[in-house]
């Protein structure tokens, strides 16, 4: 989404970018007061993919409804992790991504409301209601539906379970690693996901000395013309430098047992502790608070 927004404004549109709290979540209010007469569109992801956090969705699409406006919500991350109903939730547009339910990988859904106008970006033939021209991907398509209807049967049991494993993960972590936090910790999540800041040391490092353990994580950093940025998403929610650059996402998800976070706690206090005494960084900033 950021990046189509970018591309929209060097194309001369005019885009509000709107800031979000410590937690990752944007205000309610901060969205009413950008909106301007010429206002054509809200768009907000429903949960971030590297905190987890849940944006106030359904309060904005009443401010949407009460502007007059098209409201769109990116909810591959919340799909099948917790209950999309897109009549309360308000929205006009809605997408999902097939593999983060389980199902094929590229497949996803648009939910478009009765009466919302779109103009296709692509032309050619009159497929999917002259929306995208192209033979669809049936296989595809069907993997979807299946595994949509699955993510339904499933989808209480997944967020209880899950969701204590992760509290489980985090409270190991944070009892055997002195100084760890979890970035956007204080918000309400998806259940899946964590996100921990892990001071005093480089993300890379400890990515990689956690996958030579067998545990798969990711790091919050982005790779660009061979220099290490730190994540937007983090130094939005006022992370320095440094502590982004020491932040790991852990994603839990349905196949994800309790062997597996003792596993990982098994291992990463250990880690931690030993890339903090080889650490070249002998003074930090500080950690914010």
């Amino acid at each position: 989404m950021l990046n189509t927004c970018q591309a929209l404004a060097k194309r001369g549109v005019e885009v509000s970018f709107l800031q979000v709290g410590k937690h990752g979540v944007v205000s309610p209010g901060d969205v009413r007061r950008a909106l301007r007469p010429e206002t054509a569109l809200i768009t907000i992801m429903y949960a971030n993919n590297e905190l987890g956090t849940l944006q106030p969705i359904e309060e904005i699409g009443r401010i949407a409804a009460e502007a007059d406006v098209w409201f769109h919500t990116d909810a591959v991350q919340t799909a099948g992790k917790i209950p999309l109903d897109v009549n309360q939730l308000g929205v006009d547009l809605l997408t999902i991504s097939g593999h983060k339910i389980y199902g094929p990988k590229g497949v996803g859904a648009l939910f478009v409301r009765k009466g919302t106008h779109l103009e296709p970006v692509l032309y050619g033939g009159h497929h999917e209601r002259d929306r995208r021209p192209g033979t669809e991907n049936v296989p595809g398509i069907v993997g979807l539906g299946r595994a949509a209807e699955i993510a339904m049967e499933k989808l209480a049991g997944d967020a209880e379970r899950v969701s204590h494993l992760r509290d489980r993960f985090e409270q190991g972590v944070l009892a055997a690693v002195p100084d760890a936090r979890v970035n956007g910790g204080g918000a309400a999540r998806v259940p899946n996901t964590s996100n921990i800041m892990f001071p005093g040391i480089a993300s890379e490092s400890l990515l990689i000395a956690l996958d030579l353990k067998g545990l798969a994580c990711s790091s919050g950093s982005a790779c660009s013309s061979g220099a290490v940025m730190p994540s937007h998403v983090l130094t939005a929610i006022g992370l320095n430098s440094s502590e982004a650059r020491s932040s790991l996402r852990f994603s839990l998800g349905r196949h994800t047992t309790g062997a597996d976070v003792d596993f990982a706690l098994s291992i990463l206090p250990g880690e931690v502790a030993r890339l903090r005494t080889i650490s070249p960084e002998t003074k930090r900033e500080p950690v914010s608070r």
